[in-house]
């Protein structure tokens, strides 16, 4: 679905390998990860629309729709990088461990979520049914933010290109059905080997 610009990276892209690790090996944790300052420019965008945080616009890859642009107006693309690019800034806040990482789905991080040791089965299927039952991208957008704060908490990453992907299709009910079957199935571990059983269960 969504292109970056020729002439530019995902932030996630500019620090984090394909193989889900720092590119740049040597040195402290600090100076391997995103700043901090340009990570706090991203959380700026939680709750708001795209387009409305100056400071972010350095951060958009997508190709810009000239005449929506003349209009005042963001695309669906647009904005779907503009919430997956804030709840990074949000994820990868503090955090000494890459929070991206390619293949992993929203279902299949909120599977991990469900089977760790600090978390309860119930409470976790109870916030993934609520992100998963939203009706427009505006509230799914505020259920993913309580959803990435709680992977945060167990140092679980994600995959925000698909993650992207994802809320741009939510803008419809025929994508949005799509979605939430590949969320469905990755996170009652039909696309993975049996679960192993919880630690001290």
């Amino acid at each position: 679905m969504t292109e970056e610009h020729p002439t530019k990276q995902r932030i996630w892209h500019r620090y984090i390998a394909a193989d889900g690790t720092w590119r740049r090996k040597s040195g402290t944790a600090a100076t391997q990860r995103p700043p901090g300052e340009d990570l706090a420019v991203l959380r700026r965008g939680l709750g708001r629309p795209a387009g409305t945080v100056l400071e972010m616009f350095p951060f958009y890859t997508c190709p810009v729709d000239d005449f929506a642009a003349r209009r005042g107006e963001v695309s669906t693309e647009q904005e779907a990088e503009h919430i997956a690019l804030a709840l990074y800034g949000l994820h990868q806040q503090s955090q000494d461990t890459p929070m991206h990482r390619d293949g992993v789905s929203l279902g299949r991080a909120m599977l991990e979520l469900r089977r760790h040791d600090r978390t309860s089965e119930e409470a976790v299927d109870s916030r993934f049914q609520q992100a998963f039952s939203a009706t427009s991208t505006a509230a799914l957008q505020l259920r993913l933010r309580g959803l990435v704060t709680q992977l945060k908490g167990i140092k679980q990453p994600l995959d925000y290109n698909r993650l992207i992907d994802d809320i741009h299709d939510w803008d419809r009910p025929e994508s949005r059905s799509r979605v939430r079957r590949r969320w469905g199935l990755d996170y009652y571990g039909w696309t993975q080997q049996p679960a192993t059983s919880r630690s001290g269960r």
